[in-house]
């Protein structure tokens, strides 16, 4: 979607790991295939495999470093669609029509990869979150979200503990409410920071598939 001599933004596909996983089974990913065409580019962060959207890459490991340095500042926004079971009410909004969802969250190390909200050992996690639209018919709810922080599985585990998993969702959501769509129904929709080097404002919207 967007190449400079600095960084690169790409829509990957659900199904597609960011990186390569263990085996060679899991080469082909989305970074691998990116590196054919620009051989220097490098990961910054990652979408789960199940996810669909929007996906960073520097191009060399100083800009990796500077973009890294971005995201744990918070400078990056990220923005994502998602449908969840049920009608999720927004409670306790902001002034902006936003809900926060301060769960800490840890590895659930007898059932990996998953994760779970641990009030003891957990990393601090931070979601904001508030309705689009909800669908009577398919019984389902739209939602924004934007992580402020980046755990594994944030939003996912996130959804889970308000009562509302998404769609589709393999690790996180009963098994009526994973038959209800043949994929994950979570997509990163926006991306919006300021280019290292230009300081331009850049922003990136994907077409949500669902």
């Amino acid at each position: 979607m967007y190449a400079d001599e600095h960084l690169l933004v790409v829509d990957k596909p659900a199904g597609l790991l960011s990186v390569p996983g263990r085996g060679p089974d899991k080469h082909d990913c989305a970074a691998a295939r990116v590196q054919r065409s620009y051989p220097d580019a490098l990961v910054v962060h990652r979408l789960d495999m199940a996810t669909s959207g929007l996906l960073l890459l520097a191009r060399g490991a100083p800009m990796q470093r500077a973009l890294s340095r971005a995201f744990a500042e918070r400078q990056v926004q990220k923005r994502y669609h998602a449908l969840v079971a049920g009608r999720l009410d927004a409670f306790q909004p902001a002034d902006d029509g936003w809900c926060l969802i301060d769960l800490p969250l840890a590895a659930d190390w007898p059932n990996r990869p998953r994760r779970i909200v641990d009030q003891a050992h957990g990393k601090p996690s931070q979601t904001r979150w508030r309705v689009l639209a909800y669908d009577a018919a398919a019984d389902a709810t739209r939602v924004e979200l934007e992580p402020l922080t980046g755990r594994s599985h944030q939003l996912r585990v996130h959804l889970q503990s308000l009562g509302h998993p998404i769609l589709g969702d393999t690790l996180y959501a009963p098994p009526p409410v994973q038959a209800r769509a043949p994929r994950l129904l979570l997509h990163a929709r926006r991306l919006e920071l300021v280019h290292p080097a230009s300081r331009e404002p850049l922003a990136w919207t994907s077409t949500v598939p669902f």
